[in-house]
């Protein structure tokens, strides 16, 4: 079986198992708040806690990359395979770097979570980012498994056991196949990176609504809810009620800005909330519900004041008067933790406009 499978290319054995691979990437024993995982509703983009793109590659995409697999890489990545015990390269190297996936280039493990197992697989006790490695169960052979695969591209690594050195007491066995070894950082190539990421700062009444609503934006990574442009340091929730502090309740948005760009970002904030209402929100009152864009370097301010400007212009606010504040971000505090993903483990927030 082996010897006739290792003539046949990566992209003809893609074939007969995309199913296989799409079942796997999304199968985790975790949900993907447990993991830490920022998921996209509705989108399909996935973001690890490390900052990678860890959106599932259309079967396309990894067709392509199927085609630079020889017939032995792709017997073990494609088709669950295991390479001879004690005859992977990377056994018994201890050099110090990065492992990452053969076939999509996503970050595994590190040098330093390596450990000799004496099994004649390369082993470790966790991996870089646990966003990066999805788990399946595995019933073959007889007997019940916990198979690894690459979060991104489905492709096959090895598997997890519970009898690894402290302190996860895990063992992740791979196959050296399946993993390319970088020295550096400094080495590993661009779809190995994380992702380039900006941040904004958006005030528009109640933190809980808004912090929502961008989570639900493609290409927001993160949704922070805190406090700003105030006068006290580090202000508790009840500082802040209180109109004292000065600060608003704002959402710090980290953002990939080859998905969503700046600009975009400024038309859903005023989707998401009325920039019409002075010191207040619906029936949230007070400066602490004020409207308000924190810029966080002069091109976000211009950016700011330019679609502020823009919209002063069109029918939607011909009779009204814009009330948002635009300036340079103060420091961002963030919010007490009962305040975060209030609405992910609520079930409810502020109301907001709908439109």
């Amino acid at each position: 079986m082996w010897s006739q499978l290792s003539t046949i290319s990566g992209a003809a054995l893609l074939t007969a198992c995309l199913g296989t691979l799409t079942v796997i990437a999304f199968a985790q024993h975790a949900s993907n708040k447990e993991l830490g995982m920022t998921v996209m509703e509705g989108t399909g983009l996935r973001y690890s806690r490390s900052g990678h793109d860890v959106t599932r590659l259309t079967d396309e995409q990894v067709a392509a990359l199927a085609e630079s697999l020889t017939g032995e890489e792709a017997a073990v990545i494609l088709r669950k395979g295991t390479e001879a015990a004690f005859c992977g390269n990377l056994v018994d190297s201890k050099r110090q770097g990065t492992y990452i996936c053969r076939l999509c280039g996503l970050p595994l493990f590190a040098s330093d979570a390596k450990f000799t197992s004496g099994t004649g697989w390369p082993s470790f006790f966790q991996p870089v980012d646990p966003d990066h490695i999805g788990e399946i169960k595995d019933a073959s052979l007889g007997m019940v498994r916990t198979e690894i695969v690459c979060q991104r591209c489905g492709g096959h690594l090895g598997h997890v056991f519970d009898d690894g050195p402290k302190p996860t007491s895990l063992r992740y066995c791979l196959n050296s196949i399946s993993l390319d070894f970088h020295v550096s950082d400094d080495d590993l190539p661009a779809r190995s990176q994380p992702v380039e990421t900006h941040t904004a700062y958006f005030a528009g009444g109640c933190f809980w609504g808004i912090e929502d609503r961008f989570q639900q934006v493609p290409g927001v990574i993160d949704a922070v809810s805190g406090y700003q442009g105030g006068d006290a340091d580090d202000p508790t929730y009840k500082q802040v009620c209180s109109g004292d502090s000065g600060h608003a309740e704002t959402v710090r948005v980290v953002f990939d800005p080859k998905r969503v760009t700046y600009r975009e970002l400024l038309e859903s904030f005023f989707t998401f909330h009325d920039p019409t209402q002075l010191n207040r929100q619906g029936p949230d009152v007070g400066t602490q519900y004020r409207s308000a864009i924190f810029a966080a370097d002069d091109d976000q301010l211009a950016q700011a004041r330019a679609f502020v400007e823009e919209q002063k212009k069109t029918e939607r606010f011909a009779q009204r008067t814009i009330t948002t504040q635009i300036e340079r971000a103060s420091p961002f505090y963030e919010a007490e933790a009962y305040h975060q993903d209030y609405n992910a483990r609520h079930g409810r927030s502020c109301a907001l406009p709908t439109e």
